[in-house]
């Protein structure tokens, strides 16, 4: 790396810190969580709200701007060839708050070197951080030889209708990175397969089952409303009962995380499940259902449903239940399993209806095949060599469970600014979880990161 260009980035991003850090909290300040659609938000107020905001932070540093009909926007650079063009997509849609938080989500706090709020990770700090690789770029009036667009999404954490938007009414960048997940570049995403497991209407025990916010993250809370004396009933570990109306409130307690990553998770609607199990808490129909869910819950690596595989890019296969709740008189569990080449979505319909038996249906079921680009190929290599120069690592590049947008373009990887191995603070949580947090460090670093891997994605012939 040339020590000249070195010193004007740490410069620059001295110069720059503080008003980076006051965007970010400007972003975190909007509750962007997708809402209901309305005109001019196709995705709700606040999803809209934040992309408005992003470009017009975009426009304040001097750049071309543009909304694309309210799906999604992008901040553009210049450059000569107007037929290719490089990409950054970052989303500023969160996941909903969840619980646990020990201030507000909406307020980014710094402590001891770290934002908190929603978003500070992912992926509103990534944003901007992405936003000022543009304006280094841009004040040092590099001549580019690809225009370079920031693209904005705001719809990544449900359904992705953002890019598919962008790539049906706009050409595609001849390569993208989405810096959404961790360092040092990820080449590979699980597939994705997801559906409801749904019981028959049963008019039994269970009058009310309802846990989890999202069904790509494991519950930490889930409750069950059943028609009981609580006198006759045992405690079990992780579970609290208390008398409500003519019935007994079981709820469980558990640890919740990221269904691309559940090592380490205790799923609550699980607990419950177990519970009401173990204390015949459900009529015939009922228990059918209950003992389908626990095949579900009692491995996140599918082996209660006998779904369990690994391969050689990937690693083993994972599966979670996200969100249960009652539905015209039946019991619905969302699932999420991220799964390696060595099964398919077929396969796993099929494997999974035949594990739940009579007593549940599987339905809605979606699903994605993985993606795989080699990691010698040049715009990786990019990335990789920037990354472990800044970093004095020899990194190479991984895969991963989770799905970011990356999978929906067609020359594209995911690419930072998290770091697996900083470990959080005690006050501090992961992404999607509580208290999320993000290292002021490591997002000036990723700044560093992004202008040298531009410059270096600007000399490749695509």
């Amino acid at each position: 790396m040339d020590q000249a260009l070195n010193q004007k980035i740490d410069a620059y991003i001295a110069e720059n810190k503080e008003q980076l850090l006051q965007d970010i909290a400007a972003l975190v300040a909007i509750d962007s969580v997708e809402g209901t659609p309305e005109e001019g938000a196709p995705f709700g107020a606040g999803p809209r709200a934040a992309l408005d905001k992003t470009l017009e932070l975009a426009a304040g540093m001097g750049f071309a701007t543009r909304n694309c009909e309210n799906y999604i926007g992008y901040a553009e650079l210049a450059g000569a060839d107007p037929e290719k063009y490089l990409a950054t997509i970052c989303h500023v849609d969160v996941v909903p708050v969840g619980n646990g938080w020990t201030a507000d989500p909406f307020k980014m706090r710094i402590q001891d070197g770290w934002l908190l709020g929603r978003g500070v990770s992912d992926d509103k700090g990534p944003m901007i951080v992405t936003l000022y690789a543009l304006k280094f770029l841009k004040e040092q009036g590099y001549q580019l030889r690809y225009p370079i667009r920031a693209i904005v999404g705001d719809n990544e954490e449900t359904h992705m209708n953002d890019v598919k938007y962008y790539l049906e009414n706009y050409p595609a960048p001849v390569f993208c990175f989405t810096p959404d997940a961790e360092f040092p570049v990820c080449n590979g995403e699980k597939g994705h397969f997801g559906g409801k497991i749904v019981s028959p209407v049963c008019n039994g025990v269970i009058a009310e089952f309802e846990g989890g916010v999202a069904n790509n993250a494991v519950p930490d809370r889930a409750s069950a409303l059943v028609k009981t004396d609580i006198r006759k009933l045992k405690n079990a570990p992780n579970i609290t009962l208390e008398p409500e109306g003519d019935g007994v409130r079981v709820r469980g307690w558990g640890k919740s995380g990221h269904a691309a990553m559940p090592e380490g998770t205790v799923n609550a609607i699980g607990l419950v499940v177990d519970y009401l199990l173990d204390n015949g808490l459900c009529n015939d129909a009922e228990r059918a259902y209950l003992e389908a869910l626990h095949k579900l819950h009692s491995s996140t690596a599918g082996t209660g449903l006998g779904i369990d595989c690994a391969d050689g890019p990937f690693g083993p296969l994972t599966i979670i239940g996200g969100r249960i709740y009652m539905e015209d008189g039946k019991l619905v569990q969302t699932i999420d399993s991220r799964f390696p080449t060595c099964t398919n979505g077929e396969k796993l319909t099929a494997q999974v209806t035949a594990a739940l038996g009579e007593g549940a249906k599987l339905e809605d079921v979606d699903a994605a095949e993985p993606f795989y680009i080699a990691a010698d190929s040049p715009a990786i290599r990019a990335c990789i060599d920037t990354y472990n120069e800044v970093t004095g690592e020899n990194a190479t590049p991984f895969t991963m469970g989770g799905g970011t947008y990356a999978r929906h373009f067609p020359y594209a990887v995911s690419f930072g600014p998290e770091h697996e191995d900083v470990k959080l603070p005690e006050f501090g949580g992961p992404m999607h979880g509580a208290n999320e947090a993000a290292p002021i460090d490591k997002l000036l670093e990723a700044v560093k990161i992004y202008i040298l891997a531009l410059l270096r994605l600007e000399e490749i012939d695509f």
